[in-house]
């Protein structure tokens, strides 16, 4: 039997409360008090940067990017300036690593594959490009990954552009990139798929790639009182 995979959605949320409660889930699971999990959401629109980011790489003023409703937020996470906002799945597995026999190289690579083959259940031919982290179609990034391990648990994880507001990713080098650019699932097939339905195609890659069986769950269920800041339905999305 394949061990399960919690799956919560959260809908769309700040970045900063989200951050706080993964590092609440990945304690929790250093301890062993919960299975593995893995939080689907959408982000307000804010532009992160990893330990090795070059802030060179934010093109804007910050009178710029508070006008347009973007915050900027330095976080633990690998790699360089990224951009995430409505419109992305973004997946943050956290996940026990020595658990499904991984290793942080065997995980990152899992978790394009994943992404990869939700592509072709599109009908978009995705794929890595060497020497580069991510899934990209030809030369333009469609989903970026980035990811920190502490103590064998797994955080941050993978934003994939679905729909979003692609004159933001102007304002940055996207991840460092100079040779291209970005791209969306709506910009490759034409039109825009239900986000819904990506979502459940992303989980359900991830959980074979994983070897893990994903089942919904609740965020009260997995780590009662963890959202100490705001009730826990505005944490979740109302179909959950």
């Amino acid at each position: 039997m394949r061990p399960p995979l919690a799956v919560v959605r959260l809908g769309r949320q700040p970045y900063g409360r989200v951050h706080r409660l993964q590092h609440a889930l990945v304690e929790a699971r250093q301890r062993d008090e919960i299975c593995d999990v893995a939080l689907l959401l959408e982000h307000e629109p804010v532009i992160t940067l990893g330990r090795r980011a070059d802030a060179s790489h934010i093109l804007v003023e910050e009178p710029v990017l508070r006008r347009a409703g973007i915050a900027v937020v330095e976080i633990e996470r690998g790699g360089d300036v990224t951009y995430h906002g409505p419109g992305q799945v973004v997946g943050y597995p956290i996940v026990d690593l020595s658990r499904l026999g991984l290793g942080p190289s065997d995980y990152m690579h899992a978790l394009e594959d994943a992404i990869i083959a939700a592509m072709g259940d599109y009908g978009i031919a995705a794929g890595r490009r060497h020497g580069q982290v991510g899934v990209w179609v030809g030369d333009n990034k469609i989903c970026a990954l980035g990811v920190r391990v502490s103590k064998r648990v797994t955080y941050h994880g993978f934003a994939l552009n679905v729909d979003p507001n692609m004159d933001h990713w102007r304002m940055i080098v996207p991840c460092g990139i100079r040779d291209g650019f970005v791209t969306s699932m709506a910009a490759e097939m034409g039109r825009v798929p239900a986000m819904d339905a990506v979502v459940d195609t992303v989980v359900a890659r991830l959980g074979e790639r994983l070897g893990l069986i994903p089942s919904e769950h609740r965020l009260s269920d997995m780590l009662p009182g963890v959202a100490q800041e705001a009730p826990l339905a505005e944490m979740e999305s109302p179909e959950n």
